[in-house]
């Protein structure tokens, strides 16, 4: 370094030391003086620059487009000059740790502007964190020994790369086996973080772009898969491995950031407005929220501005919302936990507008994701086991991980694959995810709501059929939702004309009216906001739901054809959509009212979808596997056959077999055969001989 280049660097140095000392924010206070005090008392090695301050001083400002690792330089240096000033002992002990991070840094760029015009320039990049890695220990300073007790020291300036001692640098010293001394050499933390192009930015038909992340000091583990934030860092290049070409002699490079600051955009992926934490809602904002919750028709005014353009479906638009805020997690006294989270399961006809309510339900959500069940793998949805540069086994986030507290939106939940859909089953009641693969055993928390959508297996909802015939889903995953509605498309000449209307008007020139809805920004604020309450269950409404539930277990009579319409899991159930409503309230209590809506919502369910097609009267069995007169059925089938089997279990011809079940009046003859064969394909009866039939024991 020559003596012009020194007096440069010492000069761009003194001009940042004169910046941070004489700035004033608009308060009149000296906010970078402040900063550096506290780093003493926060026991920080940093202190945030706003960009936006820097206009002030255009030379500092031009340098930073220039050379941003000169001028970061500079910062340390003056910092550290600065705190020397005030505590001589704090300075010495994080000289080699202090930096500056720099926010709201303009030029924001998306991932696919990310190239070779931009290398060891500063730029800023939003994106979503998909994946972090162990935050392993970086060498900067590595002091080895000889067997002659010799000490060398090797200095790792930038990049990942550090030449190795190969022999003592003591003068004359023949040794060329040297050791590491641990302890009198410098390492810090080091992170690779990877950060993919935001679901709103990817073109239509394109695969999303990626770029990895190094994350060093006090931004490691700052930032968790998941999270949408707006990288500030320096792009750099690394040496890629060619097949056939020694890695030394390649000449393709990929590129790489080296992270400085990191801010958080919300859940729509909102990009005007950053913010130094993951949640965050301004005190003005607060004010507005709490105006509006004042507001005697507050709840109607929050259904009516969830998917506007989509005519009708209050009940399930107010369903969505009450899932959107959800219910608190309960632990207990014994350690286990009740799930909090609300799971809503719409399945009916196509045109529905079923993916549009999942869409904007992801879109509108504090933390969402949308997802098609058709793409869907098991580790997609939950975690994957991948391998690293260093050949080091790690997770990579699924959809329910990266939507931890907040939702996951799958479309076309029936076209999953059986053993993908399984991966859920732990999710939707355990609020986790356990994987064991290459050696790893994990648990990650997957505290996510499920709003699922599918499609009848035979096109359309078929009314003359119980639910679980028309939908292609496993029983124990149909129970693990809270609530489950047929969305059926019914022809009504006065409300096809009003949503023929509705969506003609969207499509002319005078618009919707949208002057009673809330803002949709104002709607995720409010929804965010909601979600911190953590409501009471009052005297009344626990009286209330109690009653309820003792009186669905006791309706029907005491006779064996008793319809069950109600389960512990339900009233499990019936808690949270009360909390829920509480919550979107912004009430401090769950009251009976709150309860009262949740009983409408879930009889709204049972008459929605719980009705037994072949009684007419409500049995929650339907959602559950069989309902009772199907379960009557059987158990009748059963005992006709070991009836007419006897004792020595003698083959039962076909015929006489199906006129017994025509007799019991519970079968005609075509059901009664189409009884068998299905028994025969579930291998509860078999085929002994030709047209004969006897019992599995």
């Amino acid at each position: 370094m020559t003596a012009e280049e020194v007096h440069t660097k010492s000069a761009l140095a003194d001009k940042v030391k004169e910046f941070l000392t004489q700035y004033k924010d608009p308060a009149g206070s000296f906010s970078y003086v402040e900063q550096i005090d506290q780093m003493v008392v926060k026991q920080t090695t940093y202190i945030v620059v706003d960009f936006n301050d820097l206009v002030s001083v255009p030379f500092i400002e031009s340098k930073f487009r220039e050379s941003a690792d000169e001028i970061l330089t500079a910062f340390r240096k003056a910092i550290f000059e600065m705190l020397k000033e005030r505590n001589p002992e704090y300075a010495e002990k994080i000289e080699h740790d202090i930096r500056a991070r720099i926010a709201n840094f303009p030029g924001e760029r998306s991932l696919r502007q990310i190239n070779s015009d931009v290398i060891t320039k500063m730029i800023s990049v939003s994106g979503m964190v998909v994946r972090a890695s162990e935050v392993k220990p970086l060498a900067k300073e590595l002091t080895y020994k000889c067997l002659a007790n010799h000490t060398s020291k090797f200095t790792l300036l930038d990049g990942m790369s550090l030449d190795k001692a190969v022999k003592c640098q003591e003068s004359r010293c023949p040794h060329t086996n040297l050791a590491i001394v641990a302890e009198e050499s410098r390492f810090i933390d080091f992170q690779i973080v990877r950060l993919q192009e935001l679901p709103e930015d990817l073109p239509p038909g394109q695969l999303p772009h990626y770029v990895n992340v190094s994350m060093k000091q006090d931004l490691v583990d700052y930032a968790r898969p998941g999270d949408r934030i707006v990288l500030t860092g320096i792009v750099r290049i690394e040496q890629e491995r060619v097949s056939g070409v020694k890695q030394s002699e390649s000449a393709l490079y990929r590129l790489r950031m080296d992270g400085n600051n990191i801010e958080f955009i919300g859940g729509r992926g909102i990009k005007g407005t950053r913010r130094t934490e993951r949640e965050e809602i301004s005190p003005d904002e607060q004010k507005i929220i709490r105006t509006l919750s004042k507001n005697p028709d507050i709840y109607n005014r929050l259904i009516a501005s969830f998917a506007p353009h989509i005519r009708g479906h209050e009940l399930f638009k107010e369903a969505i919302l009450l899932l959107i805020v959800g219910s608190t997690q309960r632990a207990l006294s014994d350690g286990s936990k009740v799930r909090g989270d609300i799971n809503v399961f719409l399945v009916g006809d196509p045109g529905t507008a079923k993916s549009e309510m999942l869409k904007f339900c992801a879109r509108i959500a504090p933390r969402g994701l949308y997802t098609s069940g058709r793409g869907s793998t098991a580790a997609g949805l939950t975690a994957a086991v991948v391998r690293d540069a260093s050949g080091i086994f790690m997770l990579e986030a699924g959809a329910v991980v990266l939507g931890d507290q907040g939702l996951v939106c799958i479309d076309e939940f029936d076209k999953m694959r059986p053993e993908d859909r399984s991966a859920l089953h732990e999710v939707m009641e355990q609020q986790s995810a356990s994987i064991a693969k290459g050696g790893i055993v994990a648990t990650l928390n997957a505290r996510t709501s499920i709003l699922a959508a599918a499609n009848p297996m035979f096109g359309k909802y078929d009314p003359f059929k119980n639910l679980t015939e028309n939908v292609n889903l496993p029983i124990p995953l149909l129970t693990r939702f809270d609530l489950v509605f047929v969305v059926r498309d019914i022809p009504h000449e006065e409300k096809d004309r009003q949503i023929a209307q509705h969506i003609l008007s969207q499509h002319g020139t005078s618009g919707t009216d949208t002057t009673s809805l809330i803002d949709v920004d104002i709607l995720t604020k409010y929804l965010a906001y909601a979600k911190r309450n953590d409501p009471v269950l009052t005297k009344e409404a626990e009286n209330k739901i109690m009653e309820f539930y003792l009186k669905m277990r006791s309706v029907e009579g005491e006779d064996k054809e008793k319809m069950i319409t109600i389960t512990p899991r339900q009233l499990e159930g019936l808690i949270r959509l009360s909390t829920a409503r509480a919550r979107l309230l912004l009430k401090n209590q769950v009251e009976e009212d709150d309860a009262d809506r949740a009983i409408y919502l879930f009889n709204e369910m049972l008459k929605n979808a719980g009705i037994d097609v072949n009684t007419g009267k409500i049995d929650i069995g339907v959602l559950q596997g069989r309902p009772r007169s199907e379960v009557s059925k059987l158990a009748t089938f059963m005992e006709i056959l070991k009836s007419l089997e006897g004792e020595p279990q003698s083959p039962v011809l076909e015929q006489t077999f199906v006129d017994e079940l025509v007799k019991s009046e519970k079968f005609n003859e075509e059901e009664a055969r189409n009884y068998i064969r299905r028994m025969v394909r579930d291998a509860t009866i078999y085929e002994s001989k030709p047209g004969h039939y006897n019992t599995v024991r």
